[in-house]
């Protein structure tokens, strides 16, 4: 991976063609036919799970990060996502790279609807098939549920390894997520077809109306703003009375 993303790089930044032996790839006055429009390339990410090796390639070449934070073996602790970022800064440090949280992805399977029970019942099938039919069954990984399939969206979900509920559960998810992890740049749903069309659309709806903007900020005045009023309701409420008991007698005081 290392050798194969150096020179990918190479050929995105250098004009004179190149010839390279490997051992398992060969190029030979190899050159882009088109370039990049971006400078000097176009952004490019490491995927990395639990090792090492995906985040020390991107500090040494100054890459981004793209992390699944679901552990790819039961059993087997959360990634240590703060211990992932160090790992890239000290590779990026030793190759006079630098690197940014802003650029850090975090992936994960999300599944909303308006109740946590909802959500459940609209994804557990198809949850449980894709976590046995595909990583058990066709990736060979061990069980996660010594039991029928349909139980196994409660395990995820309460291990944090899939977040399955409301907008408020998948904000608070996002928000361990980043207490784990020391701050990070993005959150990424992973896309599963685990529920009907429709189910799955009305969750990308309810990440979009209600999840995004609370990191987004674009809520913010307004939540302040509801805040500010909530605390000072017993005074606005007496001005408004005041108010209106004033506008009352100055309307009597022109009538006479």
């Amino acid at each position: 991976m290392d050798e194969g993303l150096g020179m990918v790089l190479r050929l995105m930044t250098e004009t004179e063609p190149i010839s390279y032996e490997s051992d398992w790839f060969t190029l030979r006055e190899a050159m882009l036919q088109l370039r990049p429009y971006t400078k000097p390339h176009m952004p490019i990410a490491v995927a990395s799970v639990q090792s090492p090796s995906g985040v020390a390639l991107a500090g040494k070449y100054g890459a981004s990060v793209l992390t699944i934070t679901v552990p790819r073996d039961p059993g087997a602790p959360d990634s240590d996502l703060g211990s992932l970022w160090e790992i890239a800064e000290t590779s990026a440090a030793e190759h006079g790279q630098t690197m940014n949280r802003d650029d850090w992805r975090l992936v994960l399977p999300v599944h909303l609807a308006e109740t946590k029970k909802d959500a459940m019942k609209q994804a557990r099938l198809g949850a449980g098939r894709y976590q046995r039919e595909y990583f058990e069954h066709t990736m060979g990984r061990d069980a996660i549920v010594d039991g029928p399939l349909e139980d196994i969206i409660e395990v995820m979900d309460e291990r944090g390894s899939w977040i399955i509920g409301t907008p408020d559960d998948c904000i608070e998810g996002i928000k361990k997520l980043e207490e784990r992890s020391g701050g990070f740049g993005g959150f990424m749903v992973q896309a599963i077809d685990w529920a009907q069309r429709e189910h799955v659309m009305h969750s990308y709806e309810l990440m979009a109306r209600y999840v995004m903007p609370a990191f987004q900020g674009t809520t913010a005045s307004t939540a302040g703003s509801n805040q500010w009023a909530y605390e000072r309701r017993d005074t606005l409420k007496s001005g408004r009375a005041a108010a209106i008991d004033r506008a009352k007698a100055d309307y009597a005081s022109r009538a006479n």
